[in-house]
């Protein structure tokens, strides 16, 4: 059997769109010694024969076409092909730099790397922004154990990550990837790269960390995130992720920073699906972060990203606030009903009560925050979240989630009153 030093792993549903210039930055790189595998996980475009096309023009290309199954299905069937001493990942409507293997597999070698980690570029309507670690190095067994992975998912101001989630600015052993990704659950469709980059660190005994950019993330806005029709099975699969990463990182973690960690991520997720408000079964609200926002607040939503969407999309059904305003700096051609994105010139001060900035990210709110304040806004309009660890933890509890944080549907949910 040949084998390659990496093999490039990329599930691909639904992007005929993006996927050949994916492809192309792959089969271009300056790196040679890898086999690409495409994964076409029942998609019913035409990217199966996109896929085999590219196998018949390159030896390199092997091609799975599967079932639809989801993205961590398709996953563990790349890997259960690949034959590479590493792994990458590549979503099929990103591409990357003609140096990115060579860099990554440089920087495995020279450090005897078990996880190599990355910048990236976020590419959005045409505009790059790039996007660094705070932390670069060498990290061993000892500092991995008491540095990183006490901060790795939330670093100590909500709800940010001391290590990026994502699987594609990184580089994997295999041997070590096959211990954690075949565990991972195929029903837990949000949080998957959360899944596999978590339970592999607390595998690590060597980690490198580079602030080289090589990965082009595409943001795509072409279609609208849709609003939660059934809570209670969202909730189950955030059960399941956050479950697998409790059993995980046990071993390697405090229970109360564990714990702590955990709750604040799973909050975050609630709060980015849900659009903040949380309803029970029966449309009656039962939890409000948004401190000091009463009901019918004159309000501005900044952002269109998943928070914004959802929080428009929400307010669309339950009428919770009246929404003045929907901006981002990233101003592009997006709507929710007849509330459309406008440019961030487009709020006054005596037009709204409130301001939400939709992000779960502080380094993001604080530099969001910026930009307004320079542009005349009221400092003392603009949301903060509660986060609070108590409510947090009462706010999980009356929702089904136990202390292992798995859940189960709590039918009592309707008969509380909001927190």
């Amino acid at each position: 059997m040949n084998t390659a030093q990496i093999s490039v792993i990329v599930p691909i549903f639904r992007i005929a769109k993006y996927l050949p210039k994916c492809v192309d930055s792959l089969l271009e790189q300056s790196f040679r010694d890898f086999e690409l595998i495409l994964v076409d996980d029942g998609s019913p475009d035409s990217c199966p024969k996109i896929c085999d096309d590219y196998a018949l023009r390159d030896s390199r290309v092997k091609v799975i076409h599967k079932p639809n199954g989801g993205l961590v299905s398709a996953r563990k069937a790349g890997l259960r092909q690949a034959t590479g001493k590493y792994i990458a990942f590549v979503d099929g409507d990103d591409w990357v730099d003609k140096y990115y293997l060579d860099v990554l597999y440089k920087l495995a070698e020279a450090n005897q790397s078990d996880l190599v980690v990355t910048g990236q570029f976020r590419e959005f309507n045409g505009k790059i922004e790039t996007i660094k670690p705070k932390k670069a190095g060498v990290f061993h067994r000892a500092e991995i154990e008491n540095e990183i992975l006490p901060n790795a998912i939330y670093n100590g101001r909500f709800c940010e990550h001391g290590l990026s989630t994502y699987v594609w600015n990184k580089l994997f052993k295999k041997e070590l990837l096959e211990q954690v990704l075949y565990d991972v659950p195929n029903e837990v469709i949000m949080g998957e790269d959360a899944a596999i980059t978590y339970a592999y660190l607390a595998l690590c005994h060597t980690l490198t960390i580079s602030r080289i950019p090589l990965y082009y993330y595409r943001q795509r806005h072409d279609s609208i995130v849709k609003s939660i029709e059934n809570p209670q099975m969202e909730y189950y699969r955030l059960g399941l992720l956050m479950h697998f990463l409790k059993t995980k990182l046990q071993p390697v973690l405090d229970d109360k920073n564990l714990d702590e960690q955990i709750r604040y991520y799973l909050y975050s997720q609630i709060l980015v699906r849900s659009g903040g408000l949380v309803y029970d079964g029966e449309g009656k609200l039962i939890f409000n972060p948004f401190l000091d926002v009463k009901s019918h607040s004159r309000l501005v939503v900044y952002s269109s990203g998943s928070f914004g969407q959802h929080i428009l999309t929400t307010n669309s059904k339950q009428k919770f606030f009246q929404i003045v305003k929907w901006i981002d700096l990233d101003y592009h051609k997006l709507h929710v009903g007849d509330i459309y994105v406008k440019p961030i010139s487009a709020i006054n001060n005596d037009a709204f009560d409130n301001l939400i900035i939709a992000t779960i990210n502080p380094s993001n709110y604080d530099t969001i925050k910026t930009e307004l304040k320079l542009m005349g806004i009221d400092e003392a309009k603009i949301v903060k979240i509660n986060t609070d660890l108590e409510v947090i933890g009462t706010l999980l509890h009356k929702l089904g989630f136990d202390d292992e944080f798995r859940f189960r549907a709590n039918t009592e949910t309707s008969n509380e009153k909001a927190l």
